[in-house]
């Protein structure tokens, strides 16, 4: 409906209400009788109502009339009239707008049915003085859509895949497109359809939703791997605006041919003696896709190799078969091989591929000749030699084989490993022979056996060598007699329970040369056997009994060993033995004579180590013992020589050195004072600090006259002290006799004892006067 006759639907209501005003007898508004109409009955008031009003999008006539508002209740002042909403004073902004006084509304700008497909507005109408003369009405106006937007495929290039060999009618992907106009109408109405797709026309769209299937049979990879279509779709179902799209189909690969050899016949030539080596590569060629399982292929050789000498694998990046040694090749046993070999894909054929024979191929392979290292036959070589065998005794020849029989060559021996120098070796006959005794045990041996290594090299060139091993075993000769263990013991002297000894044996020599061992009394005494037995206790010992009571005191048995060697080797020994009185339970009532006795059974050996262990601390001691003596008596020497004081005075200015007033038997310190008023007594007093000695201690000396002759009177009393045998050489400070108990000055043997003391405080020595600053350097440090 256009815009004229929206504007007479409008305008009759308001016609029409204006006529009835107009009747003659109508009252005037807010006259009594109006007031008076209002409290009788009235008629139902029609509501403000407008239809919605449509208008095309992108109208280029701008301002555009779209309707006219009146209100029926116009004053004759007059109507304002006004509309708010989206459009007008929201966004966006500007669009509509209306005539206040008139009621008209406009158009004022093109719309776009893709932005806003409709407007819903609010309607006002006010008298002059603001008041609102009708409630606000809905005013919708719908923007009409015009085919303005093409179709829009999702994305610019689509991919798709299909197996090669596809039936016709599957389908491989979708190609599908939007329209933003209306979907209520035809132009959004889409249709779909391939423009190009190259002279064999395999695929086809559906026309309504843009799937894409195979149409005819015949899709082959190999023929060509990928298709290019060009898809358009168009709106108003075919006939409107269209846009276009590119569809990629890539066909996927199935196994539908089989590998196959480039030629016939490979020739290869590889080194005898050479394992793991590749000997050269078969080729093949494939038309399925490279790298794919339907393209790998798997070689296997059929004929030519019954000692499995070759092996086939194939190379991962060109498809090809690698043929190498898996066995060494000996020229000079076989020197040509002739292969067969098929070649077959990973995966089996599709049943759909035309059936063919599996591709075969000859591989001729020669050998060439090479030097090649001598071999040990027997290695290693394993003999026997006779302990102390003497020297130049053959051993044995140790030679090797030179496998190149088609090359005329010669072998040299050398001794590579002879750690004790024992063997010689002829370098042409391999002949080894005893350079030295051969000695057992030996620190080179292990285990009985000796280790030597021999080098063989031929004349080639270059030469080759070859190593064998040649262990030799040290064959044991009893050449020890066994050893009785012990050689003396104590017994009771009455047969039974007391009366016997445990006796054993050792033996040098190693097995079967040595135990068991056979005791016996020496057969050149029988008398023995009438008070002496030995029976077997197991292979290593015997017992010793007493047979008739026997009186107390040292015996000397004379016994027979023998081992079981071959030949075996027998010693007689001399057994020591003492026999005691024996107690009730059997045991020796003499337990220190026993014990004594016992003792006895010591070698000479063994008492002239102890002897000279005894000698040799004795000497030591003594020797600690002078050298200590002589640093002290330099120590002191040195401390009186460095002092310029009178040493006199520095004794004797301090009085006596007593023992307090507890020490009531002190040695009177007068005697060193003035000697010469004390007459020797008829028996000396004893000193309690000296050991019981028999020699009477030497005369008082008479001190010096001038004080220069200090120093000289010390050292002679000094030398004096070291040299009296009554008092013990680590106190020889102690000059001045025993100094009592219990005395609280410190004894004159703490001078020489506080030059090791490091807990010892001189510090006070420097508050002593000048005469004591020496001694305070010396001993505050």
């Amino acid at each position: 409906m256009g815009p004229p006759l929206l504007l007479a639907c409008l305008l009759a209501p308001l016609c029409a209400r204006g006529a009835s005003a107009a009747r003659p007898g109508a009252a005037a508004p807010g006259s009594p009788q109006a007031w008076q109409q209002h409290e009788g009955p009235r008629r139902v008031k029609r509501a403000w109502v407008i239809p919605p009003i449509s208008v095309s999008e992108n109208h280029k006539r701008i301002p555009h009339l779209l309707v006219q508002i009146k209100s029926d209740k116009q004053q004759p002042g007059g109507v304002i009239y006004s509309i708010k909403g989206p459009g007008v004073d929201e966004e966006p902004l500007g669009i509509f707008s209306i005539d206040k006084f008139t009621g008209k509304v406009f158009l004022n700008a093109m719309l776009d049915r893709e932005e806003n497909d409709r407007f819903r507005l609010k309607a006002f109408a006010l008298d002059l003085g603001g008041v609102t003369l009708e409630d606000p009405t809905d005013l919708e106006i719908i923007v009409v859509d015009q085919n303005d937007n093409r179709p829009l495929f999702r994305q610019d290039v689509f991919t798709g895949h299909v197996v090669e060999g596809a039936e016709p009618g599957t389908c491989v992907m979708t190609a599908d497109a939007t329209d933003a106009d209306d979907p209520d109408t035809d132009n959004a109405a889409l249709r779909y359809s391939i423009l190009e797709q190259g002279a064999t026309g395999m695929f086809s769209i559906n026309a309504t939703t843009g799937e894409i299937c195979t149409a005819r049979p015949g899709l082959d990879r190999e023929t060509v791997g990928v298709y290019n279509l060009t898809v358009q779709a168009a709106d108003m179902s075919g006939d409107g605006l269209t846009t276009t799209a590119t569809a990629v189909i890539y066909l996927e690969d199935i196994n539908d041919n089989p590998p196959e050899f480039t030629k016939e016949e490979f020739s290869m030539e590889v080194e005898e003696q050479a394992a793991g080596v590749d000997v050269g590569k078969v080729f093949v060629h494939d038309k399925d896709l490279a790298g794919s399982p339907n393209w790998l292929a798997k070689f296997t050789i059929l004929e030519g190799d019954p000692e499995g000498a070759f092996a086939i694998h194939t190379d991962p990046y060109t498809n090809d078969g690698v043929l190498s040694v898996a066995k060494p090749l000996d020229h000079e046993v076989r020197d040509r091989f002739e292969l067969t070999v098929s070649v077959q894909n990973e995966r089996p054929l599709e049943p759909a591929a035309p059936a063919s024979p599996r591709a075969l191929a000859t591989v001729r392979v020669r050998v060439r000749d090479v030097n090649e290292a001598p071999i040990f036959r027997e290695n290693p070589r394993r003999v026997s030699v006779l302990e102390g065998a003497p020297p130049g005794t053959p051993v044995t020849t140790y030679t090797a084989s030179d496998p190149d029989t088609r090359q005329l060559q010669t072998l040299t021996y050398a001794l590579l490993y002879d750690p004790a120098d024992w063997l010689q070796l002829d370098p042409h006959s391999g002949t080894v022979r005893t350079k030295r005794e051969l000695l057992h045990p030996s620190a080179f041996m292990q285990g009985g056996w000796y280790i030597a290594l021999v080098l063989a090299r031929d004349d080639a060139e270059p030469p080759l060598s070859a190593t064998g091993t040649l262990s030799i075993e040290i064959l044991e000769v009893n050449d020890h007699a066994p050893l009785l263990q012990p050689l003396a013991g104590v017994v009771c002297g009455r047969p039974g329970r007391g009366g016997s000894l445990l006796l054993g044996a050792t033996d040098d020599d190693r097995p079967p040369h040595a135990a068991p061992f056979h005791f016996q009394l020496s057969p050149q005494h029988p008398q023995l056997t009438r008070n002496w037995s030995i029976t077997r206790f197991n292979v290593t010992h015997a017992v010793l009994a007493v047979l008739a009571e026997l009186p107390a005191g040292p015996y000397s048995l004379p016994l027979l060993l023998r081992d079981s060697g071959t030949p075996p080797q027998e010693r007689q020994q001399l057994l020591n033995l003492s026999v005691c009185h024996c107690g009730r339970d059997g045991t020796c009532e003499d337990g220190v004579l026993a014990a004594a006795t016992a003792g006895a059974g010591i070698t000479l050996g063994a008492l002239m180590i102890i002897l000279g262990s005894s000698i040799l601390f004795l000497l030591l001691a003594g020797l600690g013992a002078a050298r200590a003596r002589g640093r002290r008596r330099a120590l002191r020497k040195g401390l009186l020589q460095r002092s310029q004081d009178d040493m006199r005075d520095n004794i004797l200015n301090y009085d006596e050195q007593g023992g307090g007033e507890e020490d009531q038997d002190a040695y009177d310190i007068n005697q060193l004072r003035h000697p010469e008023l004390f007459q020797p007594r008829a028996k000396p007093p004893v000193r309690r600090d000296a050991p019981l000695s028999s020699a009477s201690p030497p005369a008082p000396r008479k001190l010096p006259s001038s004080p220069s002759d200090i120093e000289d009177f010390i050292n002679e009393g000094l030398e004096a002290a070291d040299s009296d045998p009554s008092v013990p050489p680590y106190d020889t400070a102690l000059i001045y006799d025993y100094e009592g108990s219990g005395s609280v000055a410190s004894p004159l043997s703490s001078i020489v004892s506080s030059l090791t003391d490091e807990d010892q405080d001189y510090d006070y020595l420097s508050e002593w006067g000048p005469r004591f600053r020496r001694l305070a350097d010396l001993y505050g440090q």
